[in-house]
């Protein structure tokens, strides 16, 4: 399987997904709620019918999990080597509350690791890219691809990416082990972004998530050099359990700081 060849349809196919969120952005839409009290817009099931009519042409071998169609059972997916895993719109949060900060995602998951990634922003019409044996990048509409890295060092204040949705007692006492830092409050996978092409340092997220909002974005850090690992120091697997709930886990761009010792009182 050639991943690079992916690159130019799955940004196509993000991009057109985006464009189809923006419709909805710019109109004055409804908001559901699902089982979970999470919100849902048209623009999730817009840009999920996208997404997953163009992977099923594009690898029509290839499983797809979309935070949108429903979980298969473990025992299915167990057997499953290779699949596909998108959130269609991730920050349904920041979309309704109109700031911006929200994402196109779509990974590609080999042996429990994703190995390309798309992370797509609409409203700055930038795309994040990594793909293993090419590295990672970003495209700002028709401008040519720029190289990504992680810091090689972290700055002074260290600079902390976290959530602005889901800020809670365990990141404050991260932080509380750092000399000095400054904190970034973000929305949706956009907070690995930032570590991935060096505009943060760290992203300790110490709150929950799900397996579809973490692995694009990873493949992008990882591509750039950085590291995702649970607190005990494991790059943070998928497709393993039951259920398709993340630990806690580090976003780690400079690797000058031990950030798992400092994380590990909050396990």
């Amino acid at each position: 399987m050639d991943l690079k060849s992916f690159i130019e349809p799955g940004i196509a196919l993000a991009r057109k997904a985006g464009d189809a969120i923006l419709e909805v952005y710019a109109s004055d839409f409804d908001v559901q709620a699902k089982d979970d009290d999470s919100p849902l817009t048209q623009a999730d099931l817009a840009s999920h019918r996208i997404i997953a009519s163009g992977l099923q042409k594009l690898t029509p071998e290839l499983p797809i999990i979309s935070e949108e169609s429903g979980l298969p059972p473990f025992k299915e997916r167990r057997q499953w080597n290779t699949y596909w895993l998108i959130d269609p719109l991730d920050g349904t949060k920041e979309f309704v509350n109109k700031n911006g900060e929200f994402t196109v995602n779509i990974a590609l998951i080999k042996a429990g690791r994703p190995v390309f990634g798309i992370v797509h922003v609409p409203v700055l019409g930038k795309t994040y890219v990594g793909c293993e044996g090419h590295g990672a990048e970003l495209r700002e509409r028709d401008g040519p691809p720029q190289p990504l890295q992680v810091a090689v060092e972290s700055s002074m204040p260290v600079r902390v990416v976290g959530s602005r949705s889901h800020r809670g007692s365990s990141l404050d006492a991260f932080l509380e082990h750092l000399d000095d830092y400054e904190m970034l409050p973000m929305g949706s996978s956009l907070k690995f972004c930032r570590v991935a092409e060096g505009a943060a340092d760290v992203y300790p997220r110490l709150g929950p998530t799900s397996e579809w909002d973490t692995a694009a974005a990873q493949a992008v850090v990882e591509q750039a050099g950085g590291l995702v690992v649970e607190l005990d120091g494991r790059p943070l697997a998928y497709n393993q359990k039951d259920d398709i709930l993340n630990p806690h886990f580090l976003v780690i761009g400079p690797q000058d700081y031990d950030w798992v010792g400092i994380a590990e009182p909050q396990q």
